[in-house]
Order: C-alpha cells, then structure tokens, then sequence
C-alpha cells in the first residue's frame, strides 16, 4: 500500500509541476501576442486569470483522480455544480450575456481602452473615452469629466462610432 502513495505524490508533484510550467508558457506567449497585436496590459491580465483559473481547476480534477476519488462521485458533484450555476444564469440571464459580451470585447473587438467611442442610441447618444473594460461593464468618461458605466452587452447590441487613439 506504501508503494502505491509513493506514486500517488509523485503524480501529484508531477501534474502541479506540468500546470505550472503550461501557465509560465502561456503567461510568456501572452506578453509577446500583447506586444505583436498592440493589446492593452489590462486585457492580457484578465485573459491571463481565466486561463489561470481553467488550468488549476483541471489540476484538482487530475489529482482527484490520481488519488482515487470515483468517477460517479466526481460526475455527480460535477453535474450538481453545473445545474445550480445553469439556474442561476438563467435567472440572471443578462449577468451571462454581459460575461460573454465582457470577452468579445476583450479578445475581438476594434475598441480599446483609451479609445473614445460613441454609443447611438434614438434620443440620447452618449460619448465617452473607454477608461476600463470589465467583467460586466464598460466604463467611458464623458467630455464633462462625468464616469459612466455601461452593460457589455449593449456595447455589442448598439451601434457605436469609436475614434481609435492615434498610435
């Protein structure tokens, strides 16, 4: 029995040691795509935490099973996990769209931070320089100094009419 948890840590030690040596690669690929592409610092660092986060969640599940947890356990509390999250999502189905929004318009969209953009709307157009771009919002800073927040989403629903920041 000794013997099997010898090779039980040292897959362990073995999965913690790939996980940090991938995010190290990612991490150093991320900077030079930041610097080939033009990409702010702030979007690189959120891209950076959620593959972060993907990578470590996959080394718990790896060592689980390592360590012997069973696969129906494991499935059960998988799906468990997932069905309260699909619930509240749909009970908060703007939090989604603004999340998804929040990644398009990290990873593919002409606005950047410092840009200044305007949002058409019918009766109020609202202009603003990007001054973040979060998980749920966008925030613009208005001529008259004013910050305004605006959902993701309807930066992706509206027509916007940005002026790129001269390079």
């Amino acid at each position: 029995m000794e013997f099997f948890n010898h090779y039980k840590f040292i897959g362990t030690i073995l999965v913690f040691v790939v996980a940090i040596f991938t995010r190290w690669a990612i991490t150093k690929s991320l900077r030079k795509i930041q610097l080939k592409f033009g990409f702010q610092k702030a979007r690189i660092l959120v891209t950076n935490k959620i593959i972060t986060i993907l990578i470590y969640v996959t080394v718990i599940i790896v060592v689980a099973f390592i360590w012997g947890v069973d696969e129906k356990q494991l499935l059960i509390y998988v799906s468990s996990f997932l069905t309260i999250l699909g619930i509240a999502f749909f009970a908060q189905w703007s939090i989604l769209s603004n999340i998804t929004a929040g990644i398009i318009l990290f990873v593919n969209y002409p606005v950047k931070i410092g840009d200044t953009i305007t949002v058409l709307e019918k009766d109020n157009n609202i202009t603003g320089e990007i001054r973040d771009i979060g998980a749920f919002f966008i925030t613009l800073r208005t001529p008259e100094k004013e910050l305004i927040t605006l959902p993701n989403s309807i930066i992706l629903q509206k027509s916007i009419k940005y002026f790129p920041q001269p390079d």
